[in-house]
């Protein structure tokens, strides 16, 4: 594969510093773009100065500079940026890896529509383990699927700002659809009060926000006399960085569509 040229929408974030940092550890890509808003202080700023690297990249809030020269834009931001950054791709026929949450239904409409002229991965996590995670899930889920009340439990940093985080609702589709169930149907996000029993047939969520937690999903199978615990702790956001990178290295070999990470691991099941 030749080198494949990347720009970053966001780059002074937390998960954009982390991408400029897997980028150039990364032999078969290189960073050729960095956007930020109007308003951000890194601008004119290297993309690698936050993290020690010399990246001769200069961070700018005009996007046709940042994207003069990308084959692909990886976006970590939040859905309005990600939207508008996309209509350029789609004009410039660059590829996206997406891992920016809290889409509305309005929000994946456009992604989808955009997928039809360019290459796509869009995910809720691009960790290689959560995405094991999401296949063990499929297979509990069916073997689980009488008998246990299943709890989705999430912990995410103070920043945050959408929940529950959209890998804790991926993980709830997952089990759903392993059941045949509807999770808008079935999920129950808060319990306060006089509840009354718990509906069996529902799947809850619990939400944690503190700290510099990097982001725990536990899905928790609890039946009569056991319980079963399926974890995933994240230490590192270029955990995720890494895995956004390798998308985007996949991506460049694939017709225009909608992939995910199920697609670039191999572990997409057909329906």
């Amino acid at each position: 594969m030749s080198e494949v040229r990347i720009a970053v929408n966001g780059v002074g974030g937390r998960m954009g510093r982390a991408l400029v940092e897997a980028i150039h550890a990364a032999p078969q890509a290189r960073l050729v773009g960095a956007l930020e808003h109007a308003a951000s202080p890194v601008l004119g700023q290297d993309a690698g100065a936050a993290c020690g690297i010399a990246s001769g990249v200069t961070i700018t809030a005009d996007p046709a500079v940042a994207l003069a020269q990308a084959d692909v834009v990886i976006d970590f931001t939040r859905p309005e940026g990600c939207l508008n950054i996309m209509q350029e791709c789609v004009a410039r026929k660059l590829n996206m890896v997406i891992g920016t949450t809290g889409f509305d239904e309005a929000g994946k409409a456009q992604l989808t529509a955009a997928a039809e002229k360019i290459g796509m991965v869009f995910a809720p996590n691009f960790s290689v383990g959560v995405n094991l995670l999401f296949s063990l899930l499929d297979t509990a889920a069916r073997v689980l699927n009488q008998g246990y009340d299943i709890e989705i439990i999430e912990a995410h940093h103070r920043h945050k700002v959408d929940a529950p985080s959209g890998t804790a609702l991926r993980l709830g589709e997952v089990v759903a659809h392993a059941l045949d169930r509807d999770l808008k149907q079935c999920a129950v996000y808060g319990r306060e009060g006089v509840t009354g029993e718990r509906d069996p047939n529902t799947i809850g969520f619990a939400t944690v926000r503190g700290g510099d937690i990097m982001g725990d999903h536990t899905v928790l199978f609890a039946g009569d006399g056991e319980r079963v615990e399926i974890t995933h702790k994240a230490s590192s956001r270029l955990t995720f960085a890494n895995g956004a990178v390798r998308a985007a290295l996949w991506l460049q070999t694939q017709a225009n569509g909608l992939y995910d990470m199920q697609d670039v691991l191999g572990l997409a099941k057909a329906d």
